[in-house]
């Protein structure tokens, strides 16, 4: 007789977590919906490297140096490798609540603010926090059905709430949160440099060729020719020099001031309140210690756990749910419940019989 083995399938917590992001390699890459500037950020960093190895970097390394493109490519992997590292990890999402805990937060918020009549507007959900003895508020969200932590803010594109929000950067198709925001600075810190050195490097490049065939000639060559694609690394990096190198000064100040992008626009700690940072050591030194080299927290969402399924395949939706619907398939458990629910059915039978003869014990004795 042949056995069948049937092996059910496997479903990961990635697989059922609310809001839009896109998982890849079994829930280990996490990105969101929206890729496509993601993807022309590769094209830009990869189109134009690999051009400036192709032409100027042989030229160069034969004429001036061979450490050139050694120093180059390092640069390269490096923001490569931080890029990816920003593009494809968790930056803190918050889990939403489950239902019972949602219930839970409602029933306590209503007791709090008591019954608004109709026609009026409930007072706004707001709890108030002390840190370096100063208040902070906590905001509620009403699509993840919780208080957001001190530095908390929920992203309209992901549809989350991510810790320490810094803001969505299209450019690396993710939030940049609590978890990814050193790597993100170390990428747009990595690629100014890489410009630079790409653009000063081709400046270097035509002013050698210039001095053999001329100026003129270097920019009347044929296009799609040898000569003329190496004019292309130096028209991109001119064009985006600007733009990545103003990003990596502003950075660096909020940096400095251990301030997040989220709270800047806002004016949090520069408004008419006049309010000092909470977060600030008052030195820059701190700051960057804190925001850069400090403790990188574990993701909280568990992305490739194991969920329990219900017999329909679909997710519970609570974990007492979970526990009751599989107590009915466990031969074991059913056994269990029925032995205790036997003496429970024929305790009542038998407990009604001793109480009718009661009254008539008490009728003699009140006629004596």
């Amino acid at each position: 007789m042949s056995v069948m083995v049937v092996r059910k399938k496997v479903t990961r917590k990635w697989e059922k977590l609310p809001g839009r992001n896109t998982f890849c390699c079994d829930g280990r890459v996490m990105m969101a919906r929206q890729k496509g500037i993601f993807y022309l950020t590769l094209f830009l960093i990869l189109g134009t490297c690999t051009l400036f190895f192709a032409f100027e970097c042989r030229y160069l390394a034969v004429q001036l140096s061979p450490a050139i493109p050694v120093f180059a490519a390092m640069l390269f992997l490096f923001s490569m490798a931080t890029l990816l590292r920003t593009s494809f990890s968790d930056p803190g999402v918050i889990p939403r609540a489950l239902p019972d805990e949602a219930a839970f937060i409602e029933m306590e918020i209503e007791a709090t603010n008591g019954a608004v009549p109709q026609g009026q507007r409930p007072p706004p959900r707001i709890k108030n926090f002390q840190i370096n003895n100063q208040i902070v508020k906590l905001k509620y969200c009403y699509t993840c059905k919780i208080f957001r932590p001190p530095r908390a803010s929920h992203c309209s594109i992901c549809d989350n709430c991510v810790e320490r929000f810094d803001h969505h950067c299209p450019w690396v198709g993710n939030c940049v949160g609590k978890r990814n925001y050193r790597y993100f600075y170390l990428f747009i810190l990595s690629l100014s440099l890489l410009t630079i050195y790409v653009f000063a490097f081709n400046i270097v490049y035509v002013a050698l060729k210039s001095l053999k065939i001329g100026f003129l000639e270097t920019l009347k060559e044929t296009p799609g020719t040898y000569p003329s694609l190496a004019v292309y690394p130096f028209l991109i990096c001119f064009f985006t020099l600007w733009s990545v190198v103003g990003l990596t000064g502003f950075h660096t100040f909020l940096v400095a001031l251990n301030q997040t992008t989220n709270e800047d626009i806002k004016g949090s700690w520069t408004g008419k309140n006049r309010v000092q940072n909470p977060y600030s050591h008052g030195n820059i030194v701190k700051n960057c210690c804190e925001v850069l080299c400090g403790p990188l927290p574990p993701s909280v969402l568990d992305r490739r756990g194991i969920l329990p399924l219900e017999e329909n395949g679909s997710r519970p939706p609570s974990t007492q749910e979970t526990s009751s619907s599989l107590l009915p398939q466990s031969p074991a458990s059913t056994e269990h419940m029925n032995s205790n629910e036997m003496p429970e059915d024929s305790t009542p039978e038998e407990m009604p019989p001793p109480e009718p003869p009661e009254p008539p014990q008490k009728a003699p004795e009140a006629e004596k």
